[in-house]
């Protein structure tokens, strides 16, 4: 017998600016259990409609039924910023209106599930990007829902991280809504994918793995672009017989107008080519030209059981150097980039680098800025707003959203926005932290080599094995054997 439907969409629409839909009559549902994925182009709405799920966003036509009352709850993608002098505790008590009694057991078998281990009343800002994803989750977990939403859930985990989170979520008895660019963590549990169409703002609801739905969607875009170019060659030979019988007069001209209206009908049928499957262009990342010592590292604090120690280590970067920062979640890594950063004691950088700090929670970007400003006020000499608007066009960021505000932007866009500031600032140091974090899975080869065949010095955290080995790395300082 199969399981009752627990989530269904009726015909719903939804518009933040009028007559611009994220959804357009859609319609989809899910069935009890259900473990699913949910895809769509960056910015295409899929956050939005996690807010539809939950009732925090309200349609403007059509109807959402959740299932006899079902409960729901949502690991999203970063830490509120409000939240981030609240103690763990606190934070795990907001999931509550009434605080129950037992919240000390409750939060142990909530970190549990998700592996993770601290004091509960360390201050949630103080955690790395790895525990704070854990918090997230743990989090959405003390709730117990029925309808458990995941917002890019891998983001900063490292693979121990990943694999407990897939073990947990093939064990979890309840349905799961899944948007991530992880495509391995995602195969690996979800048994079919809603697809967020950007253009037709429809739902498609596919079944089967991730890797055979991605197949079928390439297949639907390559039938579509075959029709697209027959169509193409029918309207050119349309225009051209249109061309040829306007000018002959008499019951030409009705025949050219019949052929002209067939022409508009055809142009109409044409199928838009998704953005989603669009890859950014290759990219090269400039370097500043310095010589001799860039950057030097002297001493880190890492953190062993929870409290911090000072190190020890003698690493010097130059031009062409490649450092990789590796370690478990919650060493220092994150802490030790800042520290690089900001000019903590310990880290030196040669005085008139340009460094180009790629920072995991996007906190390297304003927020409050437009997307025009905070690419212009990166501009190395030379560069003109001709220039610019071409890079960033490369990275998806089309005029549109040149107005917009960085906070309006998707966790994706963001990342993207963060890579045309690196190319258009022409560093002298990059110092990436979890670089891949929000990125679609379509565009880290693109990505991975450009920072291969960048000049400068680099210096690199991240999570994903299949990325760091795109890069040739020449030495590393693994934070758990200092």
């Amino acid at each position: 017998m199969p399981e009752e439907v627990i989530l269904r969409f009726d015909d719903v629409t939804y518009e933040y600016i009028e007559k611009r839909p994220i959804l357009d009559g859609a319609s989809f549902s899910v069935r009890r259990k259900a473990k699913l994925t949910l895809m769509g182009q960056n910015g295409a709405g899929k956050s939005t409609l996690f807010g539809l799920i939950k009732g925090d966003l309200k349609a403007k036509t059509g109807k959402i039924s959740i299932t006899n009352g079902a409960t729901i709850a949502t690991a999203r993608q970063t830490i509120a910023r409000e939240d981030l002098d609240l103690t763990v505790e606190q934070y795990f008590a907001k999931a509550f209106e009434v605080i129950p009694a037992n919240l000390a057991s409750k939060m142990a078998k909530a970190m549990d599930a998700v592996n993770f281990a601290i004091p509960t009343d360390r201050r949630v800002g103080d955690l790395s990007g790895g525990q704070q994803a854990r918090l997230l989750l743990s989090f959405a977990l003390i709730q117990s829902p029925d309808i458990l939403l995941l917002d890019e859930p891998t983001n900063n985990l490292d693979q121990a991280g990943i694999d407990h989170l897939v073990e947990f979520l093939i064990m979890y008895e309840k349905t799961v809504i899944v948007i991530s660019h992880d495509a391995d963590f995602l195969n690996c549990f979800t048994e079919g994918v809603l697809y967020l169409d950007v253009f037709t703002h429809k739902i498609e609801n596919y079944v089967g793995d991730y890797y055979s739905v991605v197949e079928e969607i390439n297949k639907r875009i390559e039938r579509e672009q075959r029709k697209n170019a027959q169509l193409e060659k029918t309207i050119q030979d349309r225009k051209e017989k249109v061309n040829f019988f306007a000018n002959k007069g008499g019951k030409m001209r009705k025949l050219a107008k019949k052929l002209k209206d067939e022409t508009i009908e055809l142009e109409e049928n044409m199928v838009d080519v998704r953005k989603e499957d669009k890859t950014i262009r290759s990219f090269e990342i400039p370097a500043q030209e310095i010589t001799g010592e860039i950057v030097k590292i002297e001493t880190v604090k890492v953190i062993i059981n929870h409290e911090p120690i000072i190190k020890p280590v003698e690493k010097i970067l130059r031009k062409r150097s490649r450092l990789l920062i590796s370690g478990p979640n919650g060493m220092g890594k994150s802490t030790l980039l800042r520290a690089l950063v900001e000019g903590k004691e310990g880290t030196t950088i040669l005085p008139g680098v340009r460094v180009g700090y790629y920072s995991q929670d996007f906190s390297s970007l304003d927020f409050g800025a437009t997307v025009f400003d905070s690419l212009q006020n990166v501009m190395a000499d030379g560069l003109d707003l001709q220039e610019m608007r071409s890079i960033a066009a490369g990275f998806l960021i089309t005029g549109e959203l040149m107005g917009r505000t960085v906070a309006e932007l998707s966790e994706g866009q963001k990342g993207l926005l963060s890579f045309a500031r690196l190319v258009l600032m022409r560093p002298g140091l990059l110092v990436l932290d979890e670089p891949t974090n929000h990125i679609n899975f379509r565009h880290i080869p693109v990505i991975a080599e450009a920072i291969n065949n960048y000049e400068g010095a680099l210096i690199l955290v991240s999570h994903m094995p299949d990325f760091v080995k795109e890069i040739k790395i020449e030495d590393e300082l693994d934070l758990r054997k200092l």
